[in-house]
């Protein structure tokens, strides 16, 4: 184990983006217990509001992402400062995303239908700091040889391709794909060959007079969505709670 960690973690310089993925994911469970908590009244947690401003907890998180940024930059990969750094970044960075709803749309979503991008986007940045953790490097660079990452050619040919393949994932409307292919090109060359989704600039391009082809698109998307659009709900309000329940306008008297 000591020599997996030293060979895999340490030697590589990845200790500090270890230690800010475990910072941003605590610092994200911790806040959305916090959060719900004080959604249902429980608890000594409350909203800060000086002067009647409510202050959302993105602003500390902005500036802890700075500093925390910032600083390991300066610091290095190695050593007990840049550790120190990566964690401060990552708590920043978890608080900032917990609310990334609220910097997209800018307006107060968190407990909303729209709210639900937040837990998305700290899933994917979940997924993707564990995929460089794991080794994987962008648009494919990972796979070279040690005679293809010598020659320029071959590394510049491999990254234009791969980042093709990523561009085209991502006009037809399979963003998640798209940026989870930068790192696993795989996923984006399966992306790039699949049919668009029926709203994506791809399909309004090139599915115009191919009525077939518009009509797979739509019926392949249905069918998508009604197999993974529960479970990816239900997992959503486990990790970040459901939102809140909008009534049905009722009759007018």
């Amino acid at each position: 184990m000591g020599h997996w960690w030293y060979t895999n973690i340490t030697e590589p310089g990845k200790l500090p983006l270890l230690l800010a993925l475990a910072a941003f994911v605590l610092t994200f469970a911790i806040t959305r217990t916090i959060t719900r908590m004080i959604r249902a009244g429980k608890g000594p947690f409350r909203n800060i509001t000086p002067g009647g401003v409510h202050v959302h907890h993105v602003v500390p998180g902005v500036v802890l992402s700075v500093l925390g940024g910032f600083g390991a930059v300066a610091s290095g990969q190695h050593g007990v400062t840049a550790m120190v750094f990566a964690v401060v970044f990552g708590v920043g960075a978890g608080l900032v995303l917990d609310e990334f709803a609220l910097i997209l749309h800018l307006d107060d979503v968190y407990w909303t239908e729209q709210g639900r991008q937040s837990v998305e986007m700290v899933v994917l940045t979940t997924s993707l700091v564990l995929l460089a953790l794991a080794g994987f490097s962008p648009l494919g660079v990972d796979e070279l040889t040690d005679e293809q990452e010598n020659g320029r050619l071959g590394l510049v040919l491999t990254m234009v391709v791969n980042f093709l393949f990523v561009l085209i994932a991502l006009f037809k409307g399979k963003a998640r794909m798209a940026v989870v292919g930068a790192l696993v090109p795989f996923v984006a060359l399966i992306g790039a060959l699949r049919l668009a989704r029926p709203a994506s600039p791809w399909a309004k391009r090139f599915y115009g007079r191919r009525h077939r082809a518009r009509a797979r698109a739509v019926l392949r998307a249905y069918h998508h969505d009604v197999r993974w659009a529960g479970p990816r709900r239900r997992f959503q309000d486990l990790i970040g709670g459901a939102p809140d329940r909008v009534p049905l306008p009722g009759p007018k008297p």
